[in-house]
């Protein structure tokens, strides 16, 4: 009888210390986790034409938008294309903290991956559609260095590339005046941007079988991705800036980065990409608009700068964030985990915000950010 007591004893004692072990491996989302889970998705999103652009979605001028983004035929020295900074082994990024074309910018690149999702472009939000975004390297002189006036000069000389902008726009570039012609090919390049789409990932799976309670498949996504997404949708909050099937609210804030170019100044952010978008020809408000409505130009009237908007920056997708490093405006932070760090320890105190930023520092432990960054590896 002793040795069979002592034998239960040890049984239970298996038991209590293993229970414990069981529930700490199996994570429970509640139903407002999971609805937000389903949120992100589906994914990808249905396929939509820009109605700013009359090629967007058609087959010519994805053809010729390809071919203009890797040539070099858009820079003056014949010596970079799109591809320079936007290489498709690279997530369309480059790898470099901030990119060099002409010369070394201030900025870090953003990768081309589900632009068509976008309401601004750039950094600081300077571009309301993706055409005019796609012009903007063409004539900054640190990058391209070119004028409407060269290109449509090039353009009218090259026999190949005038039989593509005849075919896409089915009108000789003879019978354009300059501007109009490097507006066409912006609009070329953003029908090609349009197609580069990221495919389906570890998360998507797990957010598409958990929408169908398919608790087997469910089970196959990482527990260390399950842990950091519960802390993600939790503690720290990241749905508040990063949401929907593109994991961005598509607007800007304040990251607390350090405000000063590398080539010195101040990078002005938001504030000085409104004061640019406003004196821009290309926007959604002008002639360029291929919608006669000009509906999708409202928001670029009435845009205004605040003092708020200084330090501004866009909130990027967090899809394909693991390929796309350095991150942040300036590629100031070299890997993911410096990244959640960065909002673990964040520095609350920035005196132009009155106490009214979004963000919170989320004094994370080492072990929750391990897990974000799993989660975020999962994109």
């Amino acid at each position: 009888m002793r040795r069979l007591g002592k034998a239960l004893l040890v049984v239970s004692m298996v038991i209590f210390v293993t229970l414990p072990a069981l529930s700490a491996n199996k994570i429970i989302f509640s139903e407002s986790e999971r609805a937000t889970i389903v949120s992100h998705g589906p994914w990808p999103p249905k396929m939509t034409s820009d109605p700013s652009n009359r090629v967007s979605g058609d087959k010519s001028a994805i053809t010729f938008g390809r071919e203009l983004f890797r040539s070099r035929f858009l820079s003056t020295s014949r010596r970079h294309s799109c591809v320079t900074c936007h290489k498709p082994n690279l997530a369309y990024g480059d790898g470099l903290a901030r990119s060099t074309g002409v010369s070394t910018v201030d900025r870090n690149t953003l990768s081309l991956a589900n632009l068509r999702l976008n309401r601004w472009y750039g950094w600081d939000g300077s571009s309301d559609n993706l055409w005019a975004q796609s012009i903007r390297p063409i004539l900054d002189p640190r990058e391209m260095n070119a004028t409407p006036t060269l290109i449509a000069k090039r353009l009218r000389n090259d026999a190949p590339f005038s039989r593509g902008y005849q075919a896409t726009f089915k009108s000789s570039p003879t019978s354009h005046d300059d501007e109009q012609i490097l507006v066409n090919l912006g609009k070329a390049l953003a029908a090609y941007q349009e197609t580069i789409v990221t495919p389906k990932t570890p998360f998507d799976r797990f957010r598409d079988t958990l929408a169908k309670t398919d608790k087997q498949q469910v089970g196959q996504y990482p527990l260390a991705a399950k842990r950091g997404l519960k802390t993600f949708l939790g503690k720290g909050n990241c749905g508040l800036c990063h949401l929907g099937p593109n994991f961005t609210n598509g607007e800007f804030d304040d990251a607390r980065i350090r405000y000063f170019k590398p080539s010195g100044g101040i990078d002005k952010g938001r504030f000085g990409g409104i004061q640019k978008l406003k004196k821009s020809p290309h926007t959604l408000s002008s002639r360029f608009n291929d919608d006669p409505r000009k509906a999708s130009g409202v928001a670029t009237r009435y845009v205004t700068r605040s003092h708020r908007s200084w330090g501004q920056f866009r909130v990027p997708s967090l899809r394909n964030v693991s390929k796309t490093a350095p991150y942040m405006h300036d590629g100031s932070l070299a890997t993911l985990a410096d990244v959640v760090r960065h909002y673990s320890n964040l520095n609350e105190e920035r005196p132009h915000l009155d106490g009214r930023g979004l963000l919170r520092r989320l004094n994370l432990t080492d072990i929750e950010i391990a897990d974000i960054v799993a989660f975020l590896e999962t994109l």
